[in-house]
C-alpha cells in the first residue's frame, strides 16, 4: 500500500518531544505528537497530483502532489495551535493531553483515501504491505472538499471513527443512512442554496446561469438550487459543469454558452482550484455585464480576488467568522531558519517569497534567500487572521472532540450512557464511545454555541460577502449582510443594500431577466419550446383586466363591471334606458300632441254631438275611438322612465288593452257599413241586427277577450325589469323582460288578428253598390237609433 505522509511541527515544547519517523522510502513522513488522545488531521495541502508517465514496461512511479496551498497549511498549523492551547488549560482535559497526526489529501478522493488509510494505520505498518494493529484514532477533522470527505467518511464508517469536517458542505453528507459518523462544523448546502435562492427573490433576479465543479459539491448543489427556485419566478439559462480532467476545448464551449446568453447573473458552485483554470480562459474571451454570485467555497478566495480585476463586485455567501486567539503569532515561528528540516516548510517559504531557503535540500530552479524576505502581495491572506472563517472553523472541531473527550472523562459509573449505565473505558476508549457525547455537545467558543443536530449539521449561518476594492488598489471582502437560518421563514436574509458595490461599477441593482415585465393591462404568453421566464406582453382581452405586472391571466370583470381603456381595471358599466333626453322629450312632446289632438276632436265631438252630422258618424264608437287613441298615445309615456315591476306590466297590458278597445270600434263601424252596403233590397233586416246594442256588446266582447290573455299574462309570468348586456356589452341597457314570450305574442296575435279582420272588411266594402242613397239612409237610420 502507497501512503502519502505530510510531517508538520508542532510548534510547542511538547514538539521538541515529538518524533517525525521517516516511513520506508517515503518522501513526505507522518509527523505525530504524543498524548492520551489521538485525532488525525486531513488538509489539502497541494492543490493537484502530478501522475507520472506508464509505459507498461516497468512498475509505475507514485504519484506526485504539486502546488503548495498556503491557506490549507495555515488551516493545519490552526489544528497544532488548538491542540497546544486545549493541553496547556486546566479546566478542559485535566491530567490529560490530546495529541494528533495530520495528513495531506492533494486535494483529491484518492490520495484522501491514502490519507486516512495512513491514519487508521500502526506505526509498524510499513514494515508490511499488510495493515496490522489497532488504530488509535479516535476521532479525524476533514476534509475540505465534499468528493475526499465523502471517501473518507465511508473508509472510516466500519470503524465507527467520528469525522468532523470544517469545509465540506455537500448536502449528500446529511444521510445519517450513508455517514452514519459524519459531523461538521459549516452549514449544508442545503441551507447555502435556500440562502443563494432568497439572495435571487430579493434583487429579481429570475433569469441565471449556473456553473459548477464536476465533483459531488457542485451535482448537490444544483440539485438543491433547483430544489429552491422550482415553484420561483427563477429559471436557469443554462447549467454548465467545469470538467473534471480539465480541457481548453470543452471550457471554450462553456463560455460560448455563456457569451451568447441573455442571462447577467452566474451563480458558481466550484472550489478555488477548479476556477482558477476556467477563468483564465474566460478572461481571454473578453465577456463583459456578469454579475458572480460565489458559493462559499471561492467567495473568500483572495487568490482568484488578486488575480482577477473583472471579478469586482461579485457577492455570495460565507461561512461565519470567528476569533482564533494567538494564531498570527503562532504562525510567525514557522520559519526555514527555525526549521530547515521540514519540507513543507520550504515548500511554504517558496510559495510566499517566491524564493529558496538556503536551508533548503529540496531541488528548485527559484532563487536563494535568506528566509527575512517581504511577504508578496498576492500571499497576504495566509498572514490575515483578523477574520478567519475556514481556519475558525477548524479551531472549532477540534475543540468539539475536546469537549466531547472531556464529558466522556467526567462520567461517572452507574450514571453513563451505555450499557447497565456504565461509562467508558479510560484505558481503552473506543471511537463509537466519543460519537456519542460528540451528538450531544453543546459548548460556546468567541460568542457562539456550539451543536449538532440529528444529522451532525452544525446551525446554519452565513455572512453576505461583497468584493470590493479599496483606494488604495486592495480587494476587500466586505461584509454587506447575513443569513441565519434559525430565524422564522422569510426572515432568514437581511442585506445592507446601500453598502453593496456591484460589478462593471454599475450604480444599480444589474437586471437579468428573459423577458421583460408586463405591465398592468398585458398577460404574459409563453413562448412555444421555450422556458416560462421567456415570454411576450399580450394585452388583456375587453371585458378583462390584470392590475398586477407579470400577470399569467386575464381576469374577467363582473357582470355589472366593464374594463377601462388600459385593463387595469374593472369599472361599473353605463346604465341606459329611455330618459327624458332628447329621444325621451321628442316621444313625450309627440305623445302628449296626439293625445290633445285626439282629445280636441273629443271636445268638438262632445260639443256638436247633438248635430245632425255627428250623430250619423256614429257617435258613440267615435265617442269610444277617441277615448282608446288618446289612451294610446299617452301609453307611450310609460315607457319613459327607469324601468319597474309597475311600469312593466303595464307598457304591455294598458297598450294592447287600449289598441284593441281601438281596432274593436273600428270592426264594429266597418262592420256596420258592410252590412249596410250588402242589403242592397228593400226588405233585407239584416241592419237589424247591427243596431247599437249590437255594436256594443261586439267591441265588449273583442276587448274582453284581449283583457282575459293580459290577465293570465299577469298571473303565469308576468313582465318584470330585465340589464340587458348582449347588445352593448359595455353597457347595461334597463329594460323590460316580457316574462312569458307565448302570452306576449298571444296579446301581438290577437292585435294583428283584430286588424286583419278589420282589413278584410274593409276590403270588401271598398266598392259601393247600386242604389247608394237607400243604402246610406237605412245606415242613418240605423246609426240614429231610428230602427
Amino acid at each position: 500500500m502507497i501512503h502519502i505522509f505530510l510531517c508538520i511541527f508542532h510548534l510547542s515544547s511538547a514538539a521538541m518531544t515529538s518524533r517525525c519517523i521517516p516511513r520506508g522510502n517515503f518522501d513526505l513522513p507522518v509527523f505525530m505528537t504524543s498524548g492520551d488522545f489521538t485525532i488525525g488531521g486531513i488538509f489539502p495541502l497541494h492543490y493537484r497530483v502530478e501522475l507520472p508517465p506508464t509505459d507498461y514496461m516497468k512498475k509505475p512511479l507514485t504519484a506526485m502532489c504539486r502546488g503548495f496551498d498556503p491557506m490549507a497549511f495555515h488551516w493545519a498549523l490552526t489544528m497544532g495551535l488548538a491542540v497546544e492551547e486545549i493541553n496547556n488549560r486546566k479546566d478542559l482535559l485535566p491530567e490529560h493531553t490530546l495529541a494528533y497526526r495530520i495528513f495531506d489529501s492533494c486535494a483529491t478522493p484518492v490520495m484522501a483515501q491514502k490519507a486516512v488509510l495512513a491514519a487508521l494505520n500502526g506505526q509498524d505498518v510499513v514494515q508490511s504491505f499488510m495493515c496490522s494493529g489497532a488504530s488509535p484514532l479516535l476521532g479525524l477533522i476533514g476534509e475540505s472538499g465534499s468528493s475526499q470527505s465523502i471517501v473518507v467518511s465511508r473508509t472510516l464508517e466500519p470503524f465507527r471513527i467520528p469525522m468532523i469536517s470544517y469545509f465540506s458542505t455537500c448536502s449528500c453528507l446529511s444521510d445519517r443512512k450513508q455517514f452514519p459518523t459524519f459531523f461538521r462544523v459549516v452549514p449544508s448546502d442545503d441551507y447555502q442554496v435556500k440562502a443563494i435562492a432568497q439572495l435571487l427573490k430579493r434583487f429579481d433576479w429570475t433569469w441565471i446561469g449556473v456553473v459548477t465543479e464536476d465533483h459531488d459539491y457542485g451535482r448537490f448543489a444544483l440539485q438543491g438550487l433547483k430544489r429552491e427556485i422550482e415553484n420561483t419566478k427563477i429559471c436557469l439559462a443554462y447549467h454548465e459543469m467545469i470538467p473534471k480532467d480539465y480541457t481548453q476545448e470543452r471550457v471554450l464551449k462553456i463560455l460560448k454558452v455563456m457569451k451568447e446568453s441573455t442571462a447577467k447573473v452566474v451563480v458558481v458552485f466550484s472550489g478555488e482550484g477548479e476556477f482558477y483554470p476556467f477563468l483564465t480562459e474566460f478572461v481571454a474571451q473578453n465577456i463583459t455585464g456578469i454579475q458572480w454570485i460565489a458559493s462559499e467555497a471561492w467567495v473568500t478566495a483572495s487568490m482568484l480576488a488578486e488575480t482577477y480585476s473583472f471579478l469586482d463586485g461579485t457577492i455570495g455567501f460565507a461561512i461565519r467568522q470567528g476569533h482564533v486567539p494567538g494564531l498570527q503569532d503562532y504562525i510567525r515561528t514557522v520559519t526555514p531558519e527555525r526549521y530547515p528540516s521540514i519540507p513543507q516548510v520550504q515548500e511554504l517559504w517558496e510559495a510566499l517569497y517566491g524564493c529558496s531557503p538556503s536551508t533548503s535540500t529540496l531541488s528548485s530552479h527559484l532563487p536563494s534567500c535568506t528566509g527575512k524576505e517581504i511577504l508578496r502581495k498576492e500571499y497576504s491572506a495566509y498572514m490575515n487572521t483578523s477574520s478567519p472563517r475556514v481556519t475558525y472553523n477548524v479551531y472549532k472541531a477540534v475543540y468539539a472532540f475536546a469537549h466531547s473527550l472531556h464529558n466522556l472523562i467526567e462520567c461517572r459509573n452507574g450514571h453513563g450512557p451505555f450499557e447497565n449505565l456504565s461509562c467508558a473505558n479510560l484505558n481503552n476508549v473506543f471511537p463509537w464511545q466519543l460519537q456519542h457525547y460528540l451528538q450531544e455537545i453543546s459548548f460556546s467558543i468567541s460568542g457562539e454555541e456550539v451543536n449538532f443536530d440529528i444529522k451532525g449539521d452544525a446551525i446554519p449561518s452565513y455572512d453576505l460577502i461583497n468584493w470590493q476594492r479599496s483606494a488604495s488598489g486592495d480587494m476587500q471582502f466586505i461584509k454587506v449582510g447575513l443569513y441565519d437560518g434559525a430565524q422564522h421563514s422569510g426572515k432568514e436574509l437581511v442585506i445592507e443594500k446601500q453598502a453593496i458595490a456591484w460589478s462593471n461599477q454599475q450604480t444599480k441593482v444589474p437586471v437579468s431577466v428573459c423577458s421583460n415585465g408586463c405591465t398592468p393591462g398585458y398577460r404574459k404568453a409563453v413562448r412555444h419550446g421555450q422556458s416560462l421566464c421567456c415570454f411576450d406582453c399580450v394585452p388583456c382581452d375587453i371585458g378583462k383586466i390584470s392590475n398586477q405586472t407579470d400577470s399569467v391571466d386575464c381576469l374577467s370583470c363582473p357582470e355589472d363591471y366593464w374594463s377601462n381603456v388600459n385593463r387595469t381595471e374593472c369599472i361599473q358599466k353605463v346604465i341606459e334606458f329611455l330618459s327624458h333626453d332628447a329621444m325621451g322629450m321628442t316621444l313625450t312632446v309627440i305623445a302628449v300632441a296626439g293625445a290633445f289632438l285626439t282629445i280636441t276632436v273629443l271636445g268638438i265631438f262632445l260639443y256638436n254631438k247633438g248635430t245632425p252630422i255627428v250623430r250619423v258618424n256614429n257617435s258613440e264608437l267615435s265617442f269610444f275611438i277617441l277615448v282608446s287613441l288618446t289612451f294610446c298615445f299617452l301609453c307611450a309615456l310609460i315607457f319613459i322612465g327607469e324601468p319597474t315591476s309597475w311600469s312593466c306590466m303595464l307598457r304591455h297590458t294598458a297598450f294592447s288593452i287600449t289598441f284593441s278597445l281601438c281596432i274593436s270600434c273600428i270592426l264594429g263601424k266597418t262592420l256596420v257599413v258592410l252590412a249596410a252596403f250588402t242589403a242592397t233590397r228593400p226588405g233585407n233586416n239584416i241592419m237589424k241586427w247591427l243596431g247599437p246594442t249590437q255594436q256594443r256588446i261586439i267591441i265588449f266582447c273583442c276587448t274582453l277577450v284581449q283583457v282575459l290573455i293580459c290577465t293570465v299574462w299577469l298571473v303565469v309570468s308576468p313582465p318584470f325589469p330585465y340589464r340587458n348586456t348582449k347588445y352593448q356589452q359595455s353597457k347595461i341597457i334597463l329594460d323590460c323582460s316580457v316574462g312569458s314570450d307565448l302570452a306576449f305574442w298571444c296579446v301581438l296575435g290577437y292585435i294583428g288578428l283584430l286588424a286583419c279582420v278589420c282589413f278584410f272588411l274593409a276590403f270588401l266594402a271598398r266598392k259601393l253598390p247600386g242604389r247608394a242613397g237607400w243604402v246610406i239612409k237605412k245606415y242613418v237610420m240605423i246609426n240614429c237609433g231610428w230602427m
